[in-house]
């Protein structure tokens, strides 16, 4: 790693942290793909949670030995996983994501119900926003979120799909429409709703070509009631808390491009010194070590723009201001991640294909979603372009 934005304690943790999942997660990591062992999983993010790693977004509850713990470490912590293991590292990354909006908006005594348990490693967070009609275009959101002051309780009634952690969650937060009288983005509300609530159910689990060893499905609620004090910030006002969440979301998801790209190029950059065709190593060929190059520049444009993007959240900057570098994160890192995972299998040729030789396969079916999860590249660009173009608004 280059580190360029990191000091010399940033570097000595990315260090440590490395060492600790080499002796926690990288045992575990056939486990998770080749035979989707939740335990696997669940044991690992215990792990995680018991050492501390799991709270460097949160300063004032972190206990380690960072003076400045913030998503720049949280950050780490995604990419070093993501090298390892994709799919383990989007459970901890959704667990993280849904702890973000408890821990900035929900009401005391809910966030110490389920916050300590996530930050622990003993809980699982989800959050439910996309829908059949609904992804990046929120818009379409036809779940609602509707207060009973009779029983002084939200109901929920909606189908949510594509949901990370679905079923194995302990807790979920829920985005739906609250209000119909006004903009999509002026009537939405966000609701946590506890695992076991009458009314919620999973209908299925998908099966994806690859991230194998996490689980996403679909969440149904029907008349799903919830106290009154489970609303997250104020009503209709869910529109701020997900946009918020993105920008987090986004950073990491940066993260995790950055940890596959590495992964690839590492096993495409071993080949290549290693491999000898027509009386010479395979990285002496011009088409090999252009692929080698454009790979190599490519990965330092993504740890720039993810860890710049990280450095000004933890100096402050929210909101608006920040969905431009959180945008530019995200569709650099990840397009990174599905450009070096298509060129290692093409510079491995036949090995590249097989589970027999090496990870490459592996790392190819795990980057594809990474450019659209999270929000599409589609839908970074035009975040970039609308903060680059103020005065119009791009025809998504």
């Amino acid at each position: 790693m280059r580190d360029f934005l990191l000091t010399d304690s940033d570097k000595t943790f990315r260090a440590e942290l490395r060492d600790f999942l080499a002796r926690e997660l990288l045992p575990r990591a056939p486990a998770i793909e080749n035979d989707d062992d939740w335990t696997a999983v669940t044991r690992a993010i215990r792990a995680l949670g018991e050492a501390g790693y799991l709270r460097l977004m949160f300063p004032d509850l972190y206990r380690g030995p960072l003076e400045h713990p913030g998503l720049t470490h949280a950050t780490m912590v995604s990419e070093e996983a993501a090298y390892l293991n994709y799919a383990f590292e989007t459970t901890i990354a959704t667990a993280l994501s849904c702890a973000y909006p408890l821990y900035r908006y929900a009401q005391p005594e809910v966030r110490e119900c389920f916050l300590p348990g996530i930050l622990g490693g003993r809980k699982i967070g989800a959050i439910a926003v996309t829908e059949p009609d609904a992804g990046s275009d929120t818009s379409g959101m036809k779940t609602r979120v509707e207060f009973d002051a009779a029983r002084d309780e939200w109901v929920v009634n909606g189908f949510k799909r594509y949901i990370s952690n679905a079923s194995v969650a302990d807790v979920y937060v829920v985005y739906g429409t609250s209000n119909t009288d006004v903009a999509a983005n002026k009537g939405m509300s966000a609701v946590v709703v506890p695992a076991g609530s009458q009314g919620m159910s999973f209908p299925r689990r998908y099966s994806f070509m690859g991230r194998r060893g996490s689980v996403v499905g679909e969440v149904e609620f029907r008349d799903c009631r919830v106290p009154a004090n489970h609303l997250l910030g104020e009503r209709d006002a869910g529109m701020r808390i997900m946009v918020s969440m993105f920008n987090f979301e986004r950073i990491i998801l940066g993260g995790s491009g950055l940890g596959v790209a590495r992964s690839a190029f590492e096993i495409a950059r071993q080949h290549a010194q290693t491999r000898e065709v027509f009386g010479e190593k395979l990285g002496a060929k011009q088409l090999t070590w252009s692929k080698i190059a454009d790979m190599s520049w490519r990965i330092d444009a993504a740890e720039l723009l993810t860890y710049r993007a990280a450095r000004l959240y933890d100096q402050g900057m929210k909101g608006r201001d920040l969905a431009k570098p959180a945008a530019m994160a995200k569709l650099v890192a990840t397009e990174t991640a599905t450009l070096c995972a298509d060129a290692t299998v093409q510079i491995l040729g036949g090995d590249g294909l097989t589970k027999e030789y090496g990870r490459a396969e592996q790392i190819y079916r795990d980057a594809r979603s990474l450019p659209i999860v999270g929000g599409t590249s589609e839908m970074a660009r035009y975040l970039i372009a609308s903060a680059d173009l103020p005065d119009i608004k791009p025809d998504l």
